[in-house]
């Protein structure tokens, strides 16, 4: 970065770097497009991720972000109380809400196993204590694994059938059906797709 970069540019800059999908030469433009807009503004943006830290939180239940705990869809005592669906992360578990095709519980694992990558379970923090704190309340009757069409969701499909398998043998554990295509993430597909998908899943 240019020496005469002022300094408060420059310690922004390198913050903004860090985000997903923006390197330094992105990072100097959203700062100086921040440069540019009125004081109340900047300081409403500030006010704003400020209060995401403040005011959001873990649920309990589910482990995604809510204002609540336990957030919405954990409440809502419509919602069917024998079906969990376990996804990575929590917009996948939104992608699949906002289609309307799926009414009972969540769960976020938190991450996925890449035996390549050395990730396993033990050096991931993956929320399996959660998982099977919610399995053991005996409400679920089927675990459902929407965890995408990627070789680490694969791997961690696996390993959480066979976890199920051993300690719950009585748990139906389906996945997604195999309409979806290789290497996909819940949370960038359409809504149709995702609808076929959960209706046509398959035992596992």
């Amino acid at each position: 970065m240019h020496s005469q970069i002022p300094e408060p540019l420059r310690a922004l800059v390198e913050q903004l770097a860090r985000l997903p999908g923006l390197g330094p030469k992105s990072a100097m433009r959203v700062a100086m497009t921040l440069l540019k807009w009125p004081e109340a503004e900047t300081r409403r943006l500030g006010k704003g991720i400020h209060d995401l830290r403040d005011n959001l939180h873990l649920c309990s239940r589910c482990g995604g972000l809510s204002a609540t705990d336990p957030c919405d869809i954990c409440k809502d005592e419509n919602r069917s109380r024998d079906t969990l669906c376990l996804v990575n992360e929590w917009d996948s578990m939104l992608t699949l809400d906002e289609g309307g095709f799926y009414h009972g519980q969540y769960m976020i694992l938190g991450g996925l196993l890449a035996p390549l990558a050395n990730m396993d379970s033990d050096s991931l923090d993956l929320d399996l204590d959660r998982l099977i704190s919610r399995l053991e309340e005996g409400e679920i009757r089927e675990l459902i694994l929407a965890l995408g069409a990627t070789i680490d969701a694969e791997n961690t499909a696996s390993f959480i059938r066979n976890l199920v398998r051993k300690r719950f043998p009585h748990i139906r554990v389906s996945r997604l059906a195999q309409g979806i295509p290789l290497g996909a993430e819940v949370k960038y597909m359409d809504r149709e797709t995702l609808r076929q998908s959960l209706q046509y899943r398959q035992d596992i």
